[in-house]
């Protein structure tokens, strides 16, 4: 039995790769294991809570000396590592709780993986997921970037995932732990917490508040389905090659107005309002410190190398995404209350 320990199984990307992996590979033990933070929600699994070959441990990556009993407990091989603070705008008000999990509980992971494994590598593999942001910002018209694109990250928040990649390759080129590393563009889907973008404005425009756009929102991103991730993952995991890295993206750019008005057309059209009322709740916000151009992902080598590519057109998931947001109106009001609600006034000063 392989024995897969998931951090960040509880939050966004994190649940959908658990419950593709619980329900592919019945022979698995996954072993779930999140802090369970504002974005952490076990909500978001509960249609395999129940499964036989799924464990959730409450624990924080930061506690060396519990990661060193996990991995004896379960006597884990392979790992897939998630669990990160992951929002820009957070970053910016506190770098401190960034560096400490992004990169010293990467580098906890790390040393219990090591000290875990020591000795006998074989079968053994250390996968840490993270982010485009790292490459820092391209130019309107100024290409890809590529696995071989040089770092210059400029927020905290991708400072922060850049040190984490670093000692991730450390590990693999001093000690010779077995490492994966992907990075990926701005996903979308279900179960994501509403201070990201999609899901913050399908919410908005459901109680007709204001959509902040920074800037002029003229920033481009290119957008993954987080279904579309995870199978990225899973075939990376498997598949890939040890030590190398695979870029992960949608082959999908918009900039972020024409992304909101695609966004308002379709959850007006399904709310039953004119498509286009909502357009009138665009309120455009002070810009973002140091905020980054463009992003755009090259993902020839995962489509050529593992055959991997996205399965759907933006449109199509933009759709299914609003429509469950809309019907799933119980879980939003839940993850939107107390303490959320606090942080957004103070971030958007609305």
């Amino acid at each position: 039995m392989k024995n897969l320990l998931i951090t960040g199984g509880a939050g966004f990307i994190g649940s959908h790769l658990v419950r593709l992996m619980v329900n592919k590979y019945p022979e698995y033990r996954i072993v779930n294991l999140d802090k369970l933070t504002y974005a952490g929600n076990l909500a978001n699994l509960k249609d395999i809570e129940n499964m036989s070959n799924y464990k959730f441990v409450k624990a924080d990556i930061c506690d060396f000396e519990k990661m060193r009993e996990v991995f004896a407990e379960y006597e884990i091989d392979g790992v897939i590592h998630l669990a990160a603070e992951s929002h820009v705008d957070r970053s910016i008000k506190d770098p401190f709780s960034f560096a400490q999990t992004n990169v010293m509980g990467t580098l906890s992971l790390l040393q219990a993986a090591k000290l875990a494994w020591e000795g006998d590598f074989d079968g053994k593999l250390f996968y840490h997921v993270s982010t485009d942001e790292v490459y820092g910002s391209l130019q309107p018209n100024g290409g890809f970037f590529l696995e071989t694109t040089k770092y210059d990250p400029h927020s905290p928040y991708s400072a922060s995932k850049a040190s984490s990649d670093h000692f991730v390759r450390a590990y693999h080129d001093t000690y010779g732990l077995p490492v994966k590393i992907s990075n990926c563009s701005n996903n979308y889907g279900t179960y994501q917490f509403p201070e990201k973008l999609i899901p913050l404005f399908i919410n908005n425009i459901r109680h007709n508040k204001p959509l902040p756009v920074y800037g002029t929102g003229e920033n481009v991103r290119d957008w993954l389905f987080v279904e579309d991730h995870a199978r990225a993952i899973d075939l990376i995991f498997h598949k890939g090659k040890v030590g190398d890295t695979y870029n992960i993206g949608g082959f999908n750019e918009w900039k972020n107005i024409d992304l909101i008005k695609v966004m308002i057309k379709v959850t007006d059209r399904l709310l039953g309002r004119p498509e286009g009322t909502s357009e009138k709740l665009i309120t455009y916000v002070t810009d973002r410190a140091g905020h980054d151009l463009r992003y755009a992902i090259d993902s020839t080598k995962l489509h050529e190398e593992l055959g991997w590519e996205p399965s759907l057109q933006f449109e199509e998931g933009i759709e299914k995404t609003v429509k469950w947001y809309l019907e799933n109106q119980d879980w939003l009001d839940n993850v939107t209350s107390g303490e959320y609600m606090k942080y957004y006034e103070s971030m958007y000063n609305l």
